[in-house]
């Protein structure tokens, strides 16, 4: 039997003292890996009337064990190219209900799967496609669908079989995260790109007056902002998470409209935002906590007293479009005694 070489003995277990040394100094506090961006479109074919979930799903583990960083040995790793498989496959297996139900799905699967694996983080946007709405008299007009689906038709407007339009409204997405030492479901849910405008009964008045201040009592001003909006659930067995997501956006247009013939008047953005998420709390009880952001999208009036000769009179339909800087307004709205990872 032949003893191993010093030198081959020695590089054979470099990787290893290294780690150990390593180990002595430092910790991982952070880690993780996975597949992000991956797109799957699912149609649900039962009967005449077709159905679609276009989603772009990102699956993130952590693991126990440290010894692919450490040492890099990767007998753990569940490759992401296996991860983005099982995207697909899943789909395949489970169809696809809702982003949040997916995203369980998911979940479930890598915690219960592998037993290496120590904590699961699913993230999904939802492709904003709607069913077609087309009149079906063949007889287009001025007026509106006596259906009131906001088609020019003067006929009856029905819902397309199997045609759909790209309505990038809003953007629904989701987070799931399911750690295996902890019973509870981390299911959050969210809005983002709802871009709204009213041009009439927003004020901002009786602000701070001191040396700094250079902007007038804003009376009657546009209110324009771009909604971000996120709620975690404290029951996901219960809810219906499509109906609940356009729940929250219907609460957050109302309050910013109100009424659709008189308005509703906003003395600023944060109170606004802040009745929006108390009826959000209000309406939803699988709802533990919703969080809002608001950039107030300003439009400054265009100054025409130095060109009365041209256009006489005061100016109050033309303004300047400013993205930058803007104001950000933003609040947490919980249900006390509980807790949260938003």
């Amino acid at each position: 039997m032949f003893a191993t070489p010093l030198r081959q003995l020695s590089s054979l277990n470099r990787s290893s003292i290294v780690g150990q040394e390593q180990a002595q100094l430092y910790e991982i506090t952070n880690k993780g890996y996975g597949k992000d961006a991956v797109k799957v479109m699912h149609i649900n074919r039962k009967g005449p009337v077709h159905s679609i979930q276009e989603l772009e799903v990102g699956t993130h583990l952590k693991l126990y064990s440290n010894k692919d960083y450490m040492l890099g040995n990767n007998s753990d790793i569940v490759a992401t190219d296996s991860q983005k498989n099982t995207v697909y496959l899943l789909a395949k297996k489970h169809g696809i209900e809702s982003p949040e139900k997916f995203a369980l799905i998911l979940a479930k699967h890598f915690l219960s799967t592998y037993a290496h694996v120590e904590e699961v983080h699913v993230h999904v946007e939802a492709y904003p496609w709607q069913r077609m709405i087309q009149d079906v008299s063949n007889n287009i007009g001025n007026g509106y669908c006596e259906n009131n689906c906001n088609s020019k038709s003067n006929g009856k407007c029905q819902l397309h079989n199997h045609a759909f339009i790209f309505t990038p409204t809003a953007q629904h997405y989701c987070d799931v995260i399911l750690t295996r030492q902890d019973p509870k479901q981390t299911v959050i849910s969210g809005i983002k790109g709802l871009r709204v405008l009213k041009t009439t009964q927003s004020s901002f008045v009786n602000f701070v007056d001191d040396e700094f201040r250079t902007l007038a009592d804003q009376y009657d001003r546009i209110f324009s902002t771009v909604v971000e909006c996120s709620w975690e659930y404290s029951d996901t067995e219960s809810v219906n998470f499509l109906e609940a997501w356009e729940t929250v956006k219907d609460i957050v247009l109302r309050n910013f409209a109100g009424d659709p013939s008189v308005g509703i008047p906003s003395p600023s953005v944060q109170h606004t935002l802040y009745l929006s998420e108390k009826q959000v709390l209000d309406v939803l009880p699988q709802v533990s906590v919703v969080s809002m952001t608001m950039p107030n999208k300003h439009y400054f009036n265009f100054d025409t007293k130095p060109f009365q000769q041209l256009v006489p009179g005061e100016n109050n339909e033309v303004f300047i479009p400013t993205d930058k800087p803007h104001g950000t307004i933003y609040a947490q709205l919980s249900r006390k005694s509980l807790k949260s990872h938003l």
